[in-house]
């Protein structure tokens, strides 16, 4: 329940802040009138990952055993790579996210005019904010391939209501939040978990009998913390624990954890040492 609670929570806020400038800017600009269209674009791109996220769900379940196990390995893999490329692109550019989507804006509605200028900005959000919903689709979808508690889609709700209160305390309340700080914490944490999820994506790999290399056992710690004990439970469930992984699942756990952490953790040469994220707020 954390992991899907945190995942929703950290792409919530993301795609609210996106909101959230869009708005101001309009306001601030004189073009409140074109708030529809954002609110346009949002449920789109809502409609979109729900879709994608059930199609896909609906789909494997027709598999067989086999290609279900081979389809979890695949969007175990590809969300991981979504993740990481999430990770990575918001550390980039949250020191100039609000200048880029204020000038994406004007452009768009610089060469539009009447009806064509809505259009145009439910472009512009839908794509946005489609990014967050589709990256939160294809994790969410690998978490709940590897765990079956009937908890995760109840920490992924509780964690879009949670995105939600805060970007609105943000864009009406004034709230201030280090963004920063939080992106930071929120990646290595994320990080964390699509290690796991890797792990397990080449384990399901191996069960569709598709790599059967690297399978002696590591270790085991089934005597001292079994995975089906209420810690192991919890370790699984977040970090993607095994008490007896193989040895290419803990390989690529380990490899995977210690590139990106340091990555990740290495400060850009060139990064600007500014405030966090602009904040949405009144003028």
């Amino acid at each position: 329940m954390l992991v899907p609670f945190l995942i929703m929570l950290r792409e919530g806020i993301e795609a609210a802040l996106i909101v959230g400038i869009v708005a101001t800017y309009l306001r601030q600009t004189g073009r409140a009138s074109l708030m529809p269209a954002v609110w346009v674009g949002v449920v789109l791109a809502a409609a979109l990952s729900l879709f994608v996220g059930a199609g896909l769900q609906f789909a494997s379940a027709e598999f067989p055993q086999k290609m279900q196990e081979l389809f979890e390995a695949l969007v175990g893999f590809v969300a991981v790579g979504v993740l990481t490329s999430m990770v990575f692109w918001m550390r980039k550019v949250s020191h100039s996210i609000k200048g880029e989507l204020q000038a994406s804006i004007d452009e768009a509605l610089a060469h539009s005019s009447g009806q064509g200028q809505g259009l145009a900005l439910v472009g512009i959000v839908f794509f946005a904010v489609a990014r967050e919903g589709l990256e939160s689709v294809f994790f969410l979808l690998a978490i709940f391939q590897q765990s079956e508690s009937a908890l995760g889609p109840l920490g992924a709700l509780l964690g879009v209501l949670a995105a939600v209160a805060v970007g609105f305390a943000i864009y009406v309340g004034g709230v201030r939040l280090n963004l920063r700080w939080f992106f930071r914490w929120t990646g290595i944490f994320i990080l964390a978990v699509a290690a796991g999820v890797l792990s397990g994506a080449l384990r399901a790999l191996h069960e569709a009998g598709f790599w059967n290399h690297l399978q002696t056992i590591a270790f085991n710690l089934s005597g001292v913390l079994p995975v089906d004990s209420p810690l192991g439970t919890v370790f699984a469930g977040v970090f993607g624990y095994q008490d007896a992984p193989a040895i290419g699942e803990l390989a690529i756990y380990v490899a995977y954890l210690a590139i990106t952490l340091v990555w990740f953790l290495t400060p850009p040469g060139k990064r600007s040492q500014g405030e966090p994220v602009a904040r949405p707020h009144h003028s």
